[in-house]
C-alpha cells in the first residue's frame, strides 16, 4: 500500500495566501483539496496540530473506490504525529511518501525509508 503523509502546518504554511489569520480554515481548504484531487496513493494521512484541528474533524473520508483521506489530529507536535506514523507504516510494510519542508522533520525521517515530496507538490 503507498501511503503519503501530509504535514498539515508545513504545506498550509508553504503558501503566503493569508493562512496565518485563520488556521482553521486554511485546514479545512487543504482537506478539501485531498479529498478531491487525483492522488497516486492508496491512503491519505493529513496530520493538523494546534488551531488548524477546529474545522476538520478527525477520520477518514473515502475518496473514490481505492483511496482514502485519514485526518489525525495530533495530541502534542505535530511532527512527534508524522514521526510515529511513518514508523508505524513502514514496520507494517507500506510505502511512504511524506509532504513537508520542514528541515528539523525531514532530519528525524531520515534513515526511516520514506520518500519526501515537497509541500507545493500536494497543492497543486
Amino acid at each position: 500500500m503507498c501511503v503519503l503523509v501530509v504535514d498539515g502546518a508545513n504545506v498550509v504554511g508553504s503558501v503566503p495566501d493569508g493562512w496565518w489569520r485563520d488556521r482553521a480554515t486554511a485546514a479545512a481548504r487543504l482537506h478539501h483539496h485531498l479529498t478531491s484531487a487525483e492522488l497516486p496513493y492508496e491512503r491519505v494521512v493529513l496530520v493538523l496540530e494546534g488551531q488548524a484541528r477546529r474545522r476538520v474533524p478527525e477520520g477518514t473520508t473515502a475518496v473514490g473506490e481505492l483511496s482514502a483521506v485519514e485526518t489525525v489530529h495530533a495530541p502534542r507536535e505535530g511532527d512527534d504525529e508524522i514521526v510515529a506514523r511513518c514508523v508505524s507504516a513502514v514496520e507494517g510494510g507500506q510505502e511512504v511518501t511524506v509532504a513537508t519542508a520542514d528541515r528539523g522533520l525531514l532530519a528525524r525521517l531520515d534513515g526511516l525509508g520514506v520518500e519526501v515530496v515537497g509541500p507545493r507538490s500536494v497543492r497543486h
